[in-house]
């Protein structure tokens, strides 16, 4: 940087300090104070110069690493130790001895979790994990097929009242017949998945044709929509009060206290979450992953090579409300009440921003901006009050500097080789 340069870049950032200093004088600095009915207006002016210095230093570094960002793709890369630490783990991981003992020795830490750390931390995790799902689930309508989903809680509203609902009509007639109602959990898992699959078919079937911003509105008023019915059919629903005492999954007929149910619970999750990975593995290696992507990619040329576009946005919908459901009814049963309040647009926007943060399209990217989403608020709750600012600085980060997200997907790399003239042909022995 020239002397020139760095003069210009010091007098911006002490107009970007005036600038701030003027725009938070009255909330920072001015501060009124009512007093026996009288009002008074008390100026802090300590708080002054440190807006001023904040203000200063964050302009100047971040129009710094903004230059380091545009520049950063034009140089040769170095190897850092970091990147030789990375190096070398994949390619220990490459090798399946040492891959087959890694994935030992993190299923022998998911097993032993609940009982290393309590039931505190095993509701935490289960909270996590049932986001993972539904990120999984998102991710296959964000990630694979490029639609954005703004709805995506009304399909996790769905599962959850479909085991409420359940439980609220059909138990009593369980306990008459002197049944477990912890069936009604058995039961209510693959009935959601249905129901909410049928629900993905009718929000894709007026969507066909939409794209971009219009079909976020579509999805955004589709959830909300939701969630205002499940609101106002109080005699069917609940309404606000929502539905209470729902029961927690069958054992064996054994009722179990709060902590081993928790525990029961979480190897659920577990287990769900192992076979939602499966599962999203498996659609992302089908032909109608690669389906998906070449839609995602550009619609036009996917549709002149033949590829259906309606079927695809159907599918797209339906797998992802698949997962929703399932998710949703782990909700229930794990805090055995649920109401509208716990299905509003912000549910839909975090399972989002865990999708676009982790990676889109990647499926431990997906995994990890969930984890990150629902742990670090828990375990930093002293900045609870600051979580959306946070959010919002951290989404403008990872977009800026980090466009693929923190874990993005490692796309197949296939290489042709030619033959040349001395290569024998098919079944000419040399």
């Amino acid at each position: 940087m020239t002397r020139k340069h760095l003069i210009s870049e010091l007098r911006a950032s002490l107009f970007q300090a005036a600038w701030f200093v003027v725009l938070l004088f009255p909330f920072l600095v001015m501060k009124v104070n009512v007093s026996s009915g009288k009002a008074s207006v008390i100026f802090r002016w300590s708080a002054l110069p440190v807006v001023a210095v904040s203000a200063f230093v964050l302009s100047f570094a971040w129009r710094a690493a903004l230059r380091w960002n545009e520049r950063r793709g034009d140089k040769v890369k170095v190897r850092t130790p970091l990147s030789k630490v990375g190096e070398l783990v994949r390619s220990a991981l490459a090798r399946k001895p040492i891959r087959r003992t890694a994935i030992l020795a993190l299923l022998a830490v998911v097993a032993v979790y609940p009982f290393a750390l309590g039931m505190y931390h095993t509701n935490i995790m289960i909270t996590a994990l049932i986001y993972v799902i539904l990120a999984l689930g998102l991710n296959i309508v964000v990630g694979l097929g490029g639609l954005l989903n703004l709805g995506y809680a009304a399909f996790f509203a769905v599962g959850a009242y479909t085991y409420g609902l359940l439980w609220k009509y059909a138990g009593p007639s369980f306990v008459a017949a002197g049944i477990d109602t912890g069936w009604l959990f058995w039961i209510a898992l693959p009935t959601a998945g249905v129901i909410t699959t049928i629900f993905g078919i009718l929000l894709s079937l007026p969507v066909l044709r939409l794209r971009g911003d219009y079909l976020a509105i579509i999805t955004l008023a589709f959830g909300e929509i939701v969630r205002m019915v499940l609101q106002n059919s109080s005699s069917v629903t609940g309404g606000a009060t929502g539905i209470s005492l729902i029961p927690r999954p069958w054992f064996f007929g054994i009722r179990l206290p709060p902590r081993q149910a928790a525990t029961y619970i979480y190897y659920i999750v577990v287990v769900l979450v192992i076979l939602t990975v499966f599962v999203v593995r498996r659609i992302e290696d089908s032909r109608v992953g690669r389906a998906l992507e070449a839609m995602r990619e550009d619609e036009i040329a996917c549709e002149s090579m033949g590829v259906d576009l309606a079927r695809n946005k159907l599918v797209t919908f339906a797998l992802g409300a698949f997962w929703a459901g399932i998710a949703g009814v782990v909700l229930a049963a794990q805090t055995t009440y649920i109401n509208p309040d716990s299905f509003t647009l912000w549910e839909s926007i975090m399972v989002l921003m865990a999708v676009v943060i982790g990676g889109t399209g990647s499926i431990p990217g997906a995994i990890g901006g969930a984890l990150l989403l629902k742990l670090l608020p828990e375990y930093f709750r002293p900045l609870a009050q600051y979580r959306m600012l946070i959010y919002g600085i951290a989404m403008i980060v990872i977009i800026i500097f980090k466009p693929d997200g923190l874990f993005p997907r490692n796309r197949k790399h296939y290489t042709f080789v030619g033959k040349t003239p001395s290569d024998p042909a098919p079944g000419v022995e040399k």
